[in-house]
C-alpha cells in the first residue's frame, strides 16, 4: 500500500499522508486540504466515514462482530471482570491488580456523597420530569459545587475528578428513579461493592431490609460492562467536543447524557419496550407484528433489532441472552409484555427474512427486557445505559484533554443565498 493518497481536482493533483491504526485500520489525513487546496473541504453528513481523533481506548469492527476494550475482548471481559475493574481498565488503560483496585473503590467511596444542596435541586423537578432531563441537570450541578477546574496536567487532580464522578454519579442515578417513585433518598453502604450498592440505593424500603440477588447483580454488572464504551457514538463524540473547548469534566458528562437521551442512541431500548407495549394493546399477536416487520410498505419498524454498526451481529446481545434468560428464569416475572419479546425473539432467530438479513436481538433488546423484570421502570433505562457509559465518556474526555487535541470545529457546505442588498421595511 502506498503511504500517500492522491486527489485530482480541476486538474491539480494533491497528495496527502496514509495513516495505519494498530488493527489495520486504514486513514486519509486530510487536516492540510482546505489550506492546500484553497479552500476545499470535504463534506461528511453524520460523519459515518470520517474519523475526528486518534484513539487507544476501544476497537470496533462492525463486519466482524468484535468489540475490545484496550485490546481485550468483551466476551472476556464480561466473563471475568467486574465493571469497577473495566472502569479502570478503560480510564487508565490497564487492568488493575488487587491493591489498585481496592484502592480505587476506597477512593470512590470517600467520595460517594453529594452537597445537601444537590436535593433541593432535585426537589425542584416535578415527578412528571423525564430521568434523563433530570440527570444531565443534576451532573451539570455539581459543577457548581465543585467549582475548581481540573489541571490536565496533574495526575493527581485529574485522578481526584475520576473517582470523584464515579462515586457521585450513581447516587444521581438512583435519586433520580427513587424520586419519580416518591422514595426516600438513599446513599446506600459503603460496605457493598460498586454495584451491589446502585442496586441497594435505587431498590432499598425503608420499612425493610434490601436482600442482594446474586443473578440480579451480575446481570447488571454485565449490562454495565458492555455498555461502557462504544467508540466515537454520537455520545462519546458529544463529550469530547464540549471538551474539547476546555469545557469540565462534569459539565461534558452532562452534554452527552443529553445526546444519549435521543431514541436513536440510548433511548433505543426504551423504544423497545413502548413497542412491546403497543403490541400488546393491539391484541399481543408477534406473528402478525413479524409480518408488518417484512412489508416495506408499511410504516411499522421492529425495535431492539439489527444495529446501525454491526453487520453481522452485536457481540453484546449473545452475552446479555443468557443473563436475560437467568433473570427472568430466577425471578419468575409473569409479564405479557416480556412474553411478546421472547415471542418476537424466538420468530427473529427462526424466520429466514431476518435470519438472512442478520437482523438479529440486539442489546437494547435484551437490556430492556432484564431492566423491566427487575423492576426498573421504562424512564429508567437510558438512565441506566448513562450509568454504563460513564467510565467510557471519562477516558475518552481524558483521553482528548491530555493528547491537548484542538478545539472541535466542523466545516459546512453553505447552500443558502448569495449576496442580497438590504431592503428597506417599506419595500419588502
Amino acid at each position: 500500500m502506498s503511504d500517500k493518497a492522491t486527489l485530482e481536482i480541476n486538474g491539480e493533483k494533491y497528495e496527502f499522508p496514509i495513516v495505519v491504526g494498530s488493527e489495520n485500520e486504514v486513514a486519509i489525513d486530510i487536516k492540510a486540504l482546505r489550506g492546500s487546496t484553497g479552500g476545499v473541504i470535504t463534506i461528511d453528513p453524520g460523519y459515518k466515514n470520517t474519523g475526528s481523533c486518534e484513539s487507544a481506548i476501544t476497537f470496533l469492527d462492525g463486519e466482524k462482530g468484535i468489540l475490545r476494550y484496550r485490546g481485550y475482548s468483551i466476551e472476556e471481559l464480561a466473563e471475568k471482570a467486574d465493571f469497577l475493574e473495566v472502569a479502570y481498565l478503560l480510564i487508565f488503560g490497564e487492568l488493575p491488580t488487587q491493591e489498585e483496585l481496592d484502592q480505587f473503590h476506597t477512593d470512590i467511596k470517600k467520595h460517594a456523597v453529594v452537597d445537601d444542596d444537590i436535593k433541593k435541586i432535585l426537589d425542584a423537578f416535578p415527578k412528571s420530569a423525564h430521568p434523563m432531563g433530570v440527570l444531565a441537570s443534576l451532573t451539570s450541578a455539581l459543577t457548581a459545587f465543585n467549582p475548581t477546574s481540573v489541571n490536565v496536567d496533574s495526575d493527581e487532580e485529574m485522578y481526584n475528578a475520576i473517582v470523584r464522578i464515579l462515586g457521585k454519579f450513581p447516587i444521581l442515578v438512583a435519586w433520580t428513579m427513587r424520586k419519580k417513585h416518591g422514595m426516600p433518598l438513599d446513599y446506600g453502604s459503603t460496605s457493598l461493592g460498586y454495584v451491589e450498592n446502585i442496586l441497594h440505593m435505587m431498590f432499598k424500603r425503608p420499612d425493610e431490609e434490601y436482600t442482594q440477588n446474586p443473578i440480579l447483580v451480575n446481570a447488571l454488572d454485565k449490562l454495565l460492562i458492555l455498555h461502557a464504551d462504544h467508540e466515537q457514538n454520537c455520545s462519546t463524540s458529544t463529550v469530547r467536543i464540549t471538551g474539547s473547548s476546555h469545557a469540565g469534566l462534569f459539565v461534558s458528562l452532562s452534554a452527552g447524557i443529553s445526546a444519549l437521551w435521543g431514541p436513536l442512541h440510548g433511548g433505543a431500548n426504551q423504544a423497545v419496550l413502548e413497542m412491546l407495549e403497543a403490541i400488546k394493546e393491539d391484541g399481543g399477536d408477534t406473528k402478525k407484528y413479524m409480518s408488518k416487520a417484512k412489508d416495506k410498505e408499511d410504516p411499522f419498524r421492529l425495535m431492539g433489532f439489527g444495529h446501525r454498526v454491526y453487520k453481522n451481529f452485536d457481540p453484546r446481545a449473545k452475552i446479555i441472552k443468557v443473563a436475560a434468560d437467568d433473570v427472568l428464569s430466577d425471578l419468575g416475572v409473569q409479564d405479557p409484555i416480556l412474553d411478546i419479546a421472547k415471542g418476537l425473539e424466538k420468530e427473529a432467530l427462526e424466520d429466514p427474512y431476518f435470519v438472512d438479513r442478520k437482523l438479529y436481538p440486539n442489546v437494547d433488546f435484551y437490556s430492556g427486557i432484564i431492566y423491566r423484570g427487575m423492576g426498573i421502570p421504562t424512564e429508567m433505562f437510558t438512565v441506566m445505559f448513562a450509568l454504563g457509559r460513564l467510565p467510557g465518556w471519562i477516558s475518552q474526555w481524558k483521553e482528548m484533554r491530555t493528547r491537548k487535541e484542538p478545539i472541535g470545529r466542523p466545516r459546512q457546505l453553505y447552500t443558502g443565498e448569495t449576496y442580497r442588498p438590504f431592503k428597506d421595511i417599506t419595500n419588502r
